[in-house]
């Protein structure tokens, strides 16, 4: 007999598994970024404790979730879509472009039996998929965009009207109108562009035409976030820092988020 919950861990039980197979192949799949995963008694702990974002933003979109077309962009291996099931969407769709990321979410998937659809694309192609969505989910996705700006027009013009965009970014403390542009990395990242304050978000939002910017929450990430586990074979944020954690190893400002609701 199967069941699933939702708990901090996507928890899948499931008395006729072969645990020796199910190992040896989440082990294959190494490194598990997202998550916590438990099938039966094997605990994936993943680099993220991604259930901390999640719970952060439940709260703003558990009763719109309802008969929706739901979209999270840059999925990863579906932690957050699993998570979603819960919330009684239409339908749910993963856009990302990893082959690694659509293999984890095949691997799960085939334990959990969902009618999730992933689509191996990038946010580039919304605009001319299928569907239009009710709501969208860019979690971590901006700032590894050139174009910043045009990355949320793409997301504004996929959207139903009265649709709603969640999104989450990397942001620097200013009261002005700024952005960082790393030289060469950010926190050992290659491809993070822009990094922009509060106040530039708000003007990029608004020149893409969203109304309603909304700021839902804002976080420093840290160690108890996100760290070194034995199903990564990599560094992580430790790694990444400071040896007091106030600076990344390049000297800028450590990684603050931001959660923001927008509308249009």
């Amino acid at each position: 007999m199967k069941k699933i919950y939702f708990n901090e861990a996507v928890e899948i039980y499931d008395d006729s598994l072969n645990m020796q197979e199910v190992y040896s192949k989440a082990k294959e799949l190494v490194p598990w970024r997202k998550g916590p995963f438990k099938i039966n008694d094997l605990f994936i702990d993943s680099e993220w404790r991604s259930n901390i974002k999640f719970d952060l933003l439940k709260e703003h979109f558990k009763d719109l979730l309802k008969d929706k077309i739901v979209a999270d962009i840059g999925c990863n291996n579906g932690y957050y879509m699993f998570k979603m099931l819960e919330y009684g969407a239409k339908k749910i769709i993963g856009f990302d472009p990893s082959e690694h990321c659509y293999k984890q979410f095949c691997f799960l998937n085939s334990l959990i039996n969902s009618d999730i659809v992933f689509e191996r694309l990038g946010v580039e192609n919304l605009i001319n998929y299928k569907h239009r969505f009710d709501v969208i989910f860019c979690l971590g996705v901006l700032y590894h965009r050139s174009d910043p700006i045009n990355t949320l027009k793409q997301l504004k013009q996929s959207l139903n009207p009265s649709g709603v965009l969640f999104l989450d970014t990397i942001y620097v403390e200013s009261d002005e109108e700024i952005a960082l542009c790393p030289k060469n990395s950010y926190a050992k990242m290659s491809n993070v562009y822009f990094l922009p304050s509060i106040k530039a978000l708000q003007n990029w939002c608004e020149r893409a035409k969203f109304k309603n910017f909304t700021i839902l929450s804002k976080k420093s990430t840290d160690t108890d976030e996100q760290r070194k586990t034995e199903w990564i074979n990599s560094h992580s944020l430790e790694d990444f820092l400071s040896k007091d954690g106030q600076k990344t190893i390049e000297g800028y400002e450590s990684p603050k988020r931001i959660y923001v609701k927008l509308e249009i």
